[in-house]
């Protein structure tokens, strides 16, 4: 735990430079900051973010093959599981590899979500948009409300590469509504993190999508 402190304190530190950089420029803000701050750590993490993407939309095409396989052997459970192992070897498929890149982002993500869900504004700057201090949840809802609307479509496009049976498509109007619910609590600038952020990984999504097809 004691790591995972050291981590959270190093993105409230990044947090503060960020907002030192928009001041040396002029224009001081922590709305800004957090902005910048989550394209660059978007930026850094999207090799792994591509290997993630990339192995869910393999497993995704290969959706209809192991349904297939399933068919064929529904009486056998477990020729069923070999055929489809065996097709994993063949292909050079391995259905955990967009397991590990998530695994490799989670600390990051954990930390900054306590950076930003705790951090210390100063009031004079705490101020952006509508919002009248990023410590506080936004008055107006216009922040969960985005935040839900980009977990959706963000759904929708990982549900449209191929994954798209009935378990997706009770999470790709479950998981909208309860990130839309919680973040009606959370504080605006952690909020603006993750609308930033999943507006980036749509981009990124989009872009990969687009090159493997």
């Amino acid at each position: 735990m004691e790591i995972f402190q050291y981590l959270v304190d190093f993105m409230r530190s990044l947090v503060e430079y960020s907002f030192l950089a928009t001041k040396s420029m002029g224009f001081p803000s922590y709305g800004i900051a957090i902005i910048l701050l989550t394209i660059v750590i978007k930026l850094i993490l999207a090799p792994l973010t591509q290997k993630q993407v990339q192995s869910m939309k393999g497993m995704a095409d290969l959706q209809p093959k192991m349904k297939a396989i399933q068919d064929k052997y529904k009486d056998n459970p477990q020729k069923a599981q070999q055929e489809i192992m065996k097709m994993y070897k063949d292909l050079g498929i391995n259905p955990l590899a967009g397991c590990l890149p998530l695994l490799v982002q989670m600390p990051f993500l954990i930390a900054i979500f306590y950076a930003l869900q705790g951090y210390p504004y100063d009031p004079q700057y705490a101020q952006f948009l509508w919002l009248p201090n990023l410590s506080d949840p936004d008055p107006i809802y216009v922040l969960p409300v985005l935040s839900a609307l980009s977990t959706y479509i963000m759904s929708k496009q990982t549900a449209a590469s191929g994954g798209n049976n009935q378990q997706a498509k009770i999470m790709n109007i479950f998981m909208p509504l309860f990130i839309g619910y919680i973040s009606l609590n959370f504080a605006s600038g952690l909020v603006i993190y993750w609308v930033v952020s999943n507006l980036f990984q749509l981009a990124q999504q989009t872009l990969i999508y687009r090159n493997n097809k």
